[in-house]
């Protein structure tokens, strides 16, 4: 852990390749490549992950969905929230631009314990890039689920 300052640490730094598709074939394929930065900070019962990348270019021929970025964005924050056993999340996505390529989405999450290790989730989507396919639709999504792990 770096310190930060303020009473923040930095608790993990991290830069990768990321590479997302669906799997489908043309008409419907939709992938792409990027190069992903990371890094999260700590303070108390609160942890923020930063994540900006940058697309990978395909050949124009090739490329099945070129303007992604301005949907899925180029970047979002991740901000978690423990209260006890209890955890909210928030993630923040955006193109980074302005006009008529400014999108970006909203998702909260709530976790909360069932009993023993089992844990209820509930979230709300809201905005671009929730799945591939229509990435390019705005949609609102709300889900409610289980787990056997604490994500955070």
């Amino acid at each position: 852990n770096l310190d930060a300052g303020a009473g923040f640490k930095v608790s993990m730094m991290s830069i990768g390749f990321n590479h997302q598709s669906n799997g489908r074939s043309q008409p419907y394929s939709r992938s792409w490549n990027r190069l992903v930065g990371q890094v999260g900070i700590e303070r108390g019962d609160f942890a923020l992950v930063i994540r900006p990348w940058l697309r990978f270019a395909e050949k124009a021929s090739k490329d099945d969905n070129p303007d992604i970025a301005n949907y899925l964005g180029r970047g979002d924050l991740h901000l978690v929230r423990r209260s006890g056993s209890h955890q909210f999340s928030l993630v923040l996505l955006h193109s980074l631009r302005g006009g008529g390529n400014s999108h970006g989405g909203l998702q909260l999450d709530y976790a909360f314990p069932i009993a023993g290790d089992l844990r209820g989730h509930l979230q709300w989507f809201s905005g671009y890039g929730e799945s591939l396919i229509d990435y390019n639709h705005r949609a609102n999504y709300l889900g409610l689920g289980v787990s056997l792990l604490e994500w955070y």
